[in-house]
């Protein structure tokens, strides 16, 4: 799988309330409706920015962290974020990523500017920054977690495949 898409960086200690205000989580269920909201705290033009020609969300350590809401990936996808890169992630954000579709990579984001033009390549294990020519290497995520994003994410795989096909 290989994601090019344009650089849109954060820092570190991204909180799943940064992706996803919780003042937003009881009004609708509507992920597409939800997902103008993305990182507005941040970044109130994110949505704008990103959801015509999709991006790469790039941020530093701990992205993910706080409260466990699968909200927080969902409407990162529904905001045409293709993927995330961030130097690490919170567990459990980064297996509701996984679970919803949402490819997470852990790499060395700090040689990634904004607007840098990214190529991901989940099956090497590369990034490559296009703006600047350098390779940023990261391990490649085990077979089972590869299986799912291909198919979409674990619902997504269950129904695919009337069950768990992951060998």
């Amino acid at each position: 799988m290989r994601i090019q898409a344009k650089a849109f960086k954060f820092g570190d200690d991204i909180n799943t309330d940064y992706i996803i205000s919780g003042k937003y989580k009881f009004k609708s269920n509507d992920m597409r409706e939800m997902a103008h909201h993305a990182m507005e705290e941040l970044d109130p033009n994110y949505y704008e920015r990103v959801s015509v020609e999709g991006g790469i969300l790039v941020a530093g350590t701990n992205f993910g962290c706080g409260s466990s809401r699968e909200q927080a990936p969902l409407v990162l996808i529904h905001s045409n974020t293709k993927a995330v890169l961030a130097q690490t992630f919170a567990r459990i954000f980064f297996r509701n990523a996984i679970n919803t579709g949402l490819p997470v990579v852990e790499c060395d984001t700090s040689r990634i500017s904004e607007g840098d033009e990214i190529d991901l390549d989940l099956q090497s294990g590369v990034v490559k920054n296009l703006t600047t020519g350098e390779d940023i290497p990261f391990a490649p995520l085990p077979s089972v977690m590869a299986k799912l994003l291909a198919d979409g994410g674990l619902a997504a795989h269950f129904r695919k495949h009337g069950g768990f096909a992951l060998e």
